[in-house]
């Protein structure tokens, strides 16, 4: 038998950090997933018996007894609290979720002897498709901690991965995006004021995001593998966004009543999406938009109104 594949995974508890805890499970890995204090663990139902669980202290040296415990292959880093826009009120949170506790756990790689990351970025630190450029202050905090990540590299040796994801979509998504607005639109009949609609759209599915993290992990921890590099999850073919909207209207025969130019554009709307990153070699997305939209059930108007 070869050795045991064990896996440390952050923000599991995330829409797209459950999906790969799950697949992790069911490719025979070991999980063991830091989560915070008070977090709903619900979205892992199917797969927490089969998991070890940490809770963060929020110390440092907490998280080197985890490290040290678990004696994982590769640490999959997908835990941040994401922010379209802040008021003075969430700049400590952002920094301590997105900048303290992701150097924590660096350190805790190095005091543990554990080299392998899959990071996980946005393609919102390259607005205007520039090489940096951050859209807010989330994606600020997110090259904030590359560029700590860069120094562990360096001091301690540690092989890093960053996948910069785009918009990510798919079944039981519990995240108030774009599918679940359009859904709960149309079982109202209700009229949604939505900007001129001229904005690109990068939707990946995702089956398509886990196996990105999988080969990533596949990728850092092959021996002539060394330093840290970046590659972008998109689809490769961004969509306007009334476009958009207009073909899940007629993939899911819903009708929609879309006030376009009802509101105006939010401050640094990403008109253009990044397309200058490098593509995670032998990585290519499988679904279609149109297989993806037809993967997502229709929630009835009684559930979507409670929520």
């Amino acid at each position: 038998m070869g050795e045991k594949k064990v896996a440390v995974v952050t923000g599991g508890t995330g829409f797209v950090g459950s999906n790969l805890i799950r697949c992790l499970v069911d490719i025979g890995w070991e999980v063991h997933a830091i989560v915070r204090p008070g977090s709903d663990l619900n979205v892992l139902d199917a797969c927490i018996d089969k998991i070890s669980l940490h809770t963060h202290d929020g110390s440092t040296e907490g998280l080197v007894k985890i490290m040290s415990a678990a004696k994982p292959k590769v640490v999959f880093h997908l835990a941040s609290l994401f922010l379209s826009a802040h008021t003075p009120k969430d700049v400590a949170q952002l920094i301590t979720s997105n900048v303290l506790f992701s150097s924590q756990l660096l350190e805790a790689m190095k005091e543990s002897g554990v080299t392998n990351l899959v990071n996980t970025g946005t393609s919102w630190q390259h607005y205007e498709n520039k090489d940096y450029s951050p859209v807010n202050l989330y994606a600020a905090t997110k090259q904030s901690f590359e560029a700590i990540l860069q120094y562990y590299v360096e001091a301690a040796s540690l092989k890093a991965i960053t996948l910069k994801l785009f918009d990510t979509y798919g079944p039981d998504d519990p995240r108030p995006k774009l599918f679940h607005l359009l859904e709960k639109t149309a079982a109202s009949q209700s009229s949604l004021a939505m900007s001129p609609g001229e904005q690109l759209i990068d939707l990946v599915y995702i089956d398509d995001v886990v196996d990105a993290y999988l080969l990533a992990a596949d990728y850092v921890q092959l021996e002539d593998y060394a330093g840290h590099r970046s590659f972008a999850v998109s689809s490769g073919s961004p969509i306007k966004l009334k476009k958009l909207v207009q073909i899940y209207s007629e993939i899911t025969g819903k009708k929609l009543n879309i006030e376009w130019g009802g509101r105006p554009y939010r401050e640094r709307e990403v008109m253009e999406t990044w397309a200058k990153g490098e593509t995670l070699p032998g990585w290519i997305p499988k679904t279609s938009l149109e297989g993806g939209i037809n993967n997502i059930p229709s929630v009835p108007p009684t559930e979507i109104s409670s929520k």
